[in-house]
């Protein structure tokens, strides 16, 4: 019974931003990956887990899944989920934001240029 279940949701239909990398995000500082697969790993097959060690990006972290519906069982399940004291922030990888907003500031300092360049003063 519980493998007519399975097959049943393979076919269901996901919504597109649904994909293998989550982003998780309000993690505790000094969380370990081993910590990290423990409680991700519960989900499915994990292929990466990378954790942000730099200034700005500590307390995030990518989660890859082998298999894109074990990775939206744990986005499900894990989205508010207590992890010492702090409450996981569990969101869908999507890099079209990302490169959305990097293209914007780029373009931003290209017109900040031309304007500089031709002598053309802000209306601000």
């Amino acid at each position: 019974m519980a493998m007519a279940a399975s097959a049943k949701n393979r076919n269901a239909r996901l919504p597109p931003e649904v994909n293998r990398v989550l982003f998780v995000r309000n993690l505790p500082f000094n969380i370990t990956s081993d910590e990290m697969y423990d409680i991700f790993g519960k989900y499915g097959a994990i292929r990466q887990i990378r954790l942000g060690n730099e200034k700005d990006t500590r307390g995030t972290a990518f989660v890859v899944y082998e298999d894109i519906f074990d990775a939206k069982a744990a986005c499900d399940h894990l989205n508010g989920f207590n992890v010492m004291g702090r409450y996981l922030i569990v969101l869908y990888y999507q890099p079209n934001k990302v490169t959305k907003k990097m293209n914007l500031q780029k373009k931003e300092e290209e017109l900040r240029e031309l304007k500089s360049r031709y002598g053309v003063a802000d209306d601000d």
